[in-house]
C-alpha cells in the first residue's frame, strides 16, 4: 500500500487500483459545519450540544480521539466580536441611544450568537483535524482508520 498526498486529497493505492480516501478540504468542513460526520456527512457529529459521539453509525469513523479543546470558542469570540463590535458603532453614531438600550441589545445578542455559532464551528475544526490526520484522526498512532475502510468495502 502507498499513500500520495497533495493540498487537496488523499489517495491511498491498493494492488495498483487507486481509491480517493477523502474528499475536499472544503467538503468536509461543510459536512462539520453542518453538525455531520465529517466523513460521511449523514450522520450526526454530536450526541448532544457539544458531546461529539464516538463513533459514526454510517461509515465508523472513530471520533472519540478528537482535540478540538480551546479553539472553537475562541473562534467563535473572534466571529462574534467582528460581527457585533461594527453593529455597536452603527447604532451609536446614528441614533445615540441610552446605555440600556445596549446593554439590552448587545447582550443577549453576543449570547444567542455565541450559542449558536459554537457547534458550528467546533463541527469545523473537527473535520479539518480530520482530513488533515490530525490528533489521532490516522497520523500519529500509524492507525490509518481510511485505508482500512477501504480495504473493508472492497471485501
Amino acid at each position: 500500500m502507498t499513500m500520495e498526498s497533495n493540498n487537496r486529497s488523499v489517495t491511498i493505492e491498493f494492488e495498483g487500483s487507486r481509491e480517493k480516501a477523502r474528499g475536499s478540504v472544503w467538503k468536509s468542513m461543510l459536512n462539520g459545519m453542518r453538525c455531520r460526520c465529517p466523513r460521511c456527512g449523514t450522520a450526526e457529529l454530536y450526541q448532544n450540544y457539544l458531546k461529539v459521539v464516538d463513533e459514526c453509525p454510517s461509515c465508523d469513523l472513530e471520533l472519540h480521539h478528537q482535540r478540538a479543546d480551546d479553539a472553537p470558542p475562541y473562534f467563535t469570540m473572534f466571529i462574534v466580536g467582528h460581527i457585533l463590535v461594527p453593529l455597536v458603532f452603527l447604532v451609536e453614531v446614528n441614533w445615540q441611544p441610552a446605555w440600556w438600550v445596549h446593554l439590552a441589545l448587545w447582550g443577549p445578542m453576543a449570547v444567542v450568537l455565541s450559542l449558536w455559532l459554537l457547534p458550528i464551528v467546533k463541527g469545523a475544526i473537527i473535520a479539518i483535524q480530520w482530513k488533515m490526520g490530525m490528533h489521532g484522526f490516522g497520523g500519529e498512532d500509524g492507525n490509518d482508520q481510511d485505508a482500512t475502510h477501504l480495504e473493508r468495502e472492497r471485501h
